[in-house]
């Protein structure tokens, strides 16, 4: 079945956006960089691109972390957000006892020093007082710091289960453009949508209803591992009362694109050039060679790639890359 979560409403985006602007939520939680547009909403904090990457290789189960303008956000994760009131309320909890020596990244600090803080603060919660410990994997959890302790905590010496961690090293921006020629999985037609995965994270775009042309041009995050492996697409039919129908699938190989973009520093020092391709073949799904460019400052890679084990199908993607660093 589709996981489709429900939307926030116009109104309560704005809310979260005015808190976002709040003074103390101008800054990154963690390391202090400016105008922060990223956030963890089971914790209730702004954070900034950098700190994002760190808190997405916690896993979602400490930290769920959500674009503030590019992703969908339901009622209940922003009412979480305002329940905690914002990064000063958060460190408050989560920041209660930083050991002397012990000092916060600084925006220009590197990922290591970030990482080691970050896992300390959230993960470990090493400067809560001793005693306590926030229950933060479940959405309930940025609700509780907000109100009694006695809801919020338990006791230290309770098991901890450490969760894998991932380094990470760049974002991964995917506009998923149109489906060209779908098959057809319903009486006549399809309702068809999305799904990309990247190691243990899954995106998925918007159902499109009745259509086997569908333009969705929609953009979907996901952060990129040091280990990585390829990028699955499928696209399934949605179905209300039984199981989606898988409409066919496809691997993305990212290396090419990855290995074009850690070559270039800062790709904002070049025109717009071709620095890589990743070339057609009977072993992928490319409809053509797909080409990796600097375009604007950025680096970019369109693709138009065949749907596998299905009749018919193709799928117009465009990949962008951005460094945590930047």
């Amino acid at each position: 079945m589709s996981n489709n979560k429900a939307k926030s409403s116009p109104g309560n985006l704005r809310r979260l956006r005015e808190l976002m602007q709040r003074n103390d939520n101008r800054m990154c939680a963690d390391c202090g960089a400016p105008d922060p547009k990223w956030a963890s909403a089971n914790i209730g904090v702004f954070i900034c691109l950098k700190c994002c990457g760190v808190h997405r290789s916690l896993g979602t189960h400490i930290s769920k972390v959500l674009s503030v303008t590019l992703d969908e956000w339901s009622d209940d994760e922003i009412d979480a957000m305002f329940e905690v009131g914002g990064n000063s309320s958060a460190n408050a909890i989560y920041e209660a006892y930083i050991p002397k020596g012990f000092l916060k990244p600084r925006p220009d600090s590197s990922h290591e020093d970030r990482l080691k803080f970050v896992r300390s603060k959230y993960e470990l919660q090493e400067f809560l007082k001793p005693s306590l410990r926030i229950l933060s994997f479940s959405k309930r959890s940025a609700n509780n710091v907000r109100k009694s302790s006695l809801e919020s905590i338990r006791d230290s010496d309770t098991s901890k289960e450490m969760a894998g961690m991932v380094e990470f090293i760049g974002v991964l921006k995917v506009k998923v453009i149109k489906g060209t020629n779908l098959a057809i999985r319903d009486m006549l037609s399809s309702d068809p949508y999305v799904v990309l995965t990247l190691g243990q994270q899954r995106v998925q775009t918007a159902i499109i209803s009745s259509n086997l042309n569908p333009v969705w041009n929609e953009e979907l995050m996901l952060s990129v591992p040091n280990k990585f492996k390829a990028l699955k697409m499928e696209v399934y039919d949605y179905d209300t009362f039984s199981a989606d129908d898988i409409m066919g699938e496809a691997e993305i190989d990212i290396q090419p694109l990855v290995g074009a973009a850690l070559a270039i520093d800062d790709p904002s020092m070049f025109g717009d050039m071709q620095i890589g391709k990743w070339l057609k073949s009977p072993d992928n799904a490319l409809a053509s060679d797909s080409t990796i460019n600097v375009a604007d400052g950025k680096i970019k890679q369109e693709m138009s790639l065949k749907l596998q084990n299905v009749e018919s199908g193709e799928v117009d993607l465009e990949l962008e890359w951005s460094a945590l660093e930047q």
